[in-house]
């Protein structure tokens, strides 16, 4: 008897095991199913996300290889991966990119600090702050007629120079250097500062002026056309200069921090790339946005940019690098009083980009 009863308590044990199994069982399929149903829905909406993602227009000062890590964010496709449908404008001069943003008809514009200065100083309300540092070096370089491969500054006491615009950065960095070697740019040498920015290689090609003062392409057209020789680069003897930042309104940036963060991360991994690749892979990658511009050209500018340690390794503008600025400014008597770093310029977006 008490066999039989045993027994039948072991069938009666096995089977609500069997039970509680399978409603265990059934459970975590459940669960599972659950888990794999919100993963699900979580990527639908990752994906919704990044089809909503925020327009920014950008208006850059001028449309040059000297940028490069900013076109590789925009090939590679990095604007995109921070949610930023990015619409790119040329300005065609720090003062129409300035009027761009201070107007609202640009979002950020990309340009030499110097104009946040400016326009700090004549009392701004919402004024114009810098949050990414681009370039570190000047872009332009002296071409003369013929080549000069002993040349010192010294050669060109006396001549006639193609300047740039008076106020400009590429002209106070000229003047910046020929100082730093001893020459008075107003009495030593005669800058001819009355023809437009884009037109100074033609200028030159057309036999006006003993050197010119040029961007790329402008200098190495004029080498492959056998009208100059690159003699000189002021952004190897000007040293570190904070040539060209990304700035937008204070109100923007306050209103929208995440905007800027995304930027900022987009530009940094272009940063990225500039500092992981040869220059024959960068120019491969920029190629689309010069499309009137040779390969082999592309490449040769790239390179000398990328000799001369163009670009940072991080878009963090320091303070030193903006008082060196200043400097350049008051030295170039542009500059009536100096601007506080703490008021214009912002470090935490490329901080946190950076890391």
């Amino acid at each position: 008897m008490k066999k039989r009863l045993l027994a039948a308590v072991l069938v009666i044990a096995l089977a609500v095991t069997t039970l509680l199994a399978c409603s265990s069982k059934d459970e975590k399929t459940e669960t599972t199913a659950s888990s794999d149903e919100t993963k699900e829905i979580t990527d639908t909406k990752d994906k919704e996300v990044l089809k909503e993602s925020t327009k920014v227009i950008l208006n850059e000062v001028a449309h040059s290889i000297f940028y490069a890590p900013m076109y590789v964010a925009i090939e590679e496709g990095y604007f995109e991966e921070e949610g930023i449908e990015l619409e790119l404008v040329t300005g065609f001069g720090a003062d129409k990119t300035m009027t761009a943003v201070i107007s609202g008809s640009a979002d950020i514009g990309f340009m030499g600090s110097e104009a946040s200065i400016y326009t700090y100083n004549e009392g701004a309300n919402d004024y114009v702050v810098n949050f990414a540092q681009l370039t570190q070096r000047a872009g332009n370089f002296l071409v003369a007629r013929e080549e000069m491969p002993d040349f010192t500054w010294e050669d060109i006491k006396g001549k006639n120079v193609l300047g740039g615009r008076k106020g400009g950065m590429p002209e106070m960095v000229f003047e910046y250097i020929l100082r730093q070697n001893g020459i008075d740019p107003a009495g030593d040498v005669n800058i001819d500062q009355s023809i437009d920015f884009g037109s100074t290689a033609a200028a030159f090609a057309e036999n006006q002026g003993d050197f010119t003062v040029e961007f790329e392409p402008g200098a190495t057209n004029l080498e492959k056309e056998g009208k100059g020789y690159v003699v000189a680069s002021l952004g190897t003897d000007s040293g570190y200069v904070p040539y060209t930042a990304f700035s937008a309104k204070q109100s923007y940036i306050n209103d929208h921090p995440e905007v800027i963060q995304g930027f900022t991360n987009a530009l940094q991994k272009g940063m990225d790339y500039v500092q992981e690749h040869t220059p024959e892979e960068i120019s491969a990658i920029i190629a689309p946005q010069f499309k009137e511009t040779d390969q082999d050209t592309i490449t040769t500018i790239v390179t000398r940019y990328y000799d001369q340690d163009t670009w940072k390794e991080n878009l963090i503008f320091e303070e030193e690098s903006f008082e060196l600025l200043q400097d350049i400014l008051e030295d170039a008597k542009e500059l009536t009083k100096r601007a506080p770093y703490q008021d214009l310029v912002t470090t935490e977006f490329a901080e946190k980009a950076a890391k």
